[in-house]
């Protein structure tokens, strides 16, 4: 995925395996894309989610051989799904960052006119809201404004203050517009996955393995503190697995890959 225009897919949660559902929500996995001629056989990769203590993955759409092999090996899937295959499961809907808007982060709302009704729905069906969010495309597109520290978890001290709520990552502060935007739309209660970030290792501005590394390690090692608004864990998936070679798009597009499609790490990453 990791554009950064608006996209809405709807997701349902599974757990694949003999073991019970789990009852406590996993913090950090990581999506797996398919759009390459040259990437590992499914079976191959559910054991490099092992190998490396990955236990969550997101898919795109429903795929036999993907979901055959994970049978059995107790980690947590989240699936997009189409329409046509909803039934009676109960959905969440995926936005990317471009939905809202507001600054400082309190002020946030959501600049879409669908939100609202969307925001209600979630919070009336107990569903979560499914947010990309990408400090780099922020970074990207404005950076006369926004010191890439900021975008990279590494600013010395605090870069917004907002009220009581001191922000000194970029990754917060785009996560608690999203919250302030339900507040907003009287929906508070909807809690917020992150169901996409991530650091393309090459092909565009600031797109390096060095930067890459440093944002994702930083990303796993920050997910279990929440925001300053929201503390506490927070689900997040980072996109991507691999390199995928047949992406559309920008360069980068190419380029989000924690491993190569030999599964050889793009860059030292600890889970």
């Amino acid at each position: 995925m990791a554009k950064h225009g608006v996209a809405s897919v709807l997701t349902l949660a599974l757990v694949l395996g003999v073991a019970a559902i789990p009852t406590v929500v996993q913090s950090i996995g990581v999506c797996y894309g398919v759009i390459g001629n040259n990437l590992p056989s499914p079976s191959d990769v559910v054991q490099l989610y092992k190998s490396n203590g990955i236990d969550s993955m997101r898919i795109y759409f429903p795929r036999s051989d993907i979901l055959q092999a994970l049978s059995g090996s107790s980690i947590a899937l989240t699936m997009d799904v189409g329409n046509d295959q909803l039934g009676n499961i109960k959905v969440s809907t995926s936005v990317s960052q471009g939905v809202t808007a507001g600054f400082p982060p309190s002020a946030g709302t959501f600049s879409a006119s669908h939100m609202g009704p969307i925001a209600q729905y979630l919070a009336s069906t107990g569903a979560p809201l499914l947010a990309n969010v990408y400090p780099y495309f922020a970074y990207v597109g404005n950076q006369a404004q926004i010191d890439i520290n900021y975008a990279l978890f590494t600013s010395p001290g605090t870069v917004v203050q907002d009220g009581g709520n001191a922000y000194q990552n970029l990754f917060d502060a785009i996560v608690d517009t999203f919250y302030s935007a339900l507040e907003s739309a009287g929906a508070g209660s909807v809690p917020i996955v992150v169901s996409e970030s991530g650091w393309p290792s090459a092909g565009g501005t600031a797109a390096s393995a060095g930067n890459a590394q440093t944002y994702n390690q930083n990303l796993i090692n920050h997910v279990g503190q929440g925001t300053p608004k929201r503390p506490g864990s927070i689900e997040t998936y980072i996109f991507a697995m691999f390199n995928e070679n047949q992406k559309g798009g920008d360069e980068t597009e190419r380029h989000f890959g924690l491993f190569n499609p030999d599964q050889s790490p793009a860059y030292s990453i600890n889970f």
